[in-house]
């Protein structure tokens, strides 16, 4: 998907959260030793949301933040990955992680074929990328709801990347004003996205910044 992407503080504070929701995961997997209460299958599903939507890294060079953010999100995404299933698998919680994915990218392939910007392998890839990355975190927020709690750290972690699409909103209405531009696509699946977080965003608020972990009421 090609077009010039301006920085504002929307977009730079968007991206800046979404380097700290990535970085509290990878610490907390690797000072912990152990990757419990995270959604492997949510991770899986990241990893393919970067791959497709960033193969434009060896075809087009935008600027050197781009690329290097780019290489950053498939780099820590793979990471996150080998983490859960290689080297910590033994701490990986597989019974609670129990969300059908199927549901969730037979209908992101499936919308990406039929609503896109263009007919093209490129397009479709990154159409596919936006759709799934709107629902990839269900496993994960499935996951806690079956659970039942959530740490602290995954609480930080699940306010960050959801505080990251919610910035990225306020960077499409400030480009709609400003630039005159917009993408029907992107703005949808970020609200559709942003919505999913809004009932965790309360439990975080009244709960975690009050000093509490997140519990579930049974």
């Amino acid at each position: 998907h090609f077009y010039k992407r301006k920085m504002n503080l929307f977009r730079l504070c968007g991206d800046l959260s979404h380097l700290l929701a990535i970085i509290l995961l990878l610490l907390k997997i690797w000072k912990t030793r152990s990757c419990a209460g995270i959604s492997g299958k949510s991770q899986i599903l990241f990893l393919v949301v970067f791959v497709t939507r960033y193969l434009d890294l060896f075809t087009s060079f935008i600027s050197l933040y781009n690329t290097t953010m780019k290489m950053f999100f498939i780099g820590s995404a793979a990471a996150t990955v080998y983490l859960m299933y290689q080297k910590f698998k033994a701490t990986y919680d597989g019974n609670h992680d129990t969300f059908r994915v199927e549901f969730l990218l037979g209908p992101a392939v499936l919308l990406s074929l039929v609503l896109n910007h263009e007919f093209s392998v490129m397009e479709i890839l990154w159409t596919f990328s936006i759709y799934l990355e709107s629902v990839a975190i269900l496993p994960q927020l499935f996951m806690v709801s079956k659970t039942g709690e959530a740490e602290t750290i995954t609480s930080h972690y699940l306010f960050a990347l959801g505080s990251y699409r919610a910035l990225y909103i306020f960077n499409w209405v400030y480009r709609y004003h400003f630039e005159g531009f917009y993408d029907i696509i992107a703005i949808v699946a970020g609200i559709v996205q942003t919505v999913l977080y809004c009932d965790f965003f309360y439990l975080y608020v009244t709960k975690v910044m009050a000093g509490k972990k997140i519990v579930l009421p049974a």
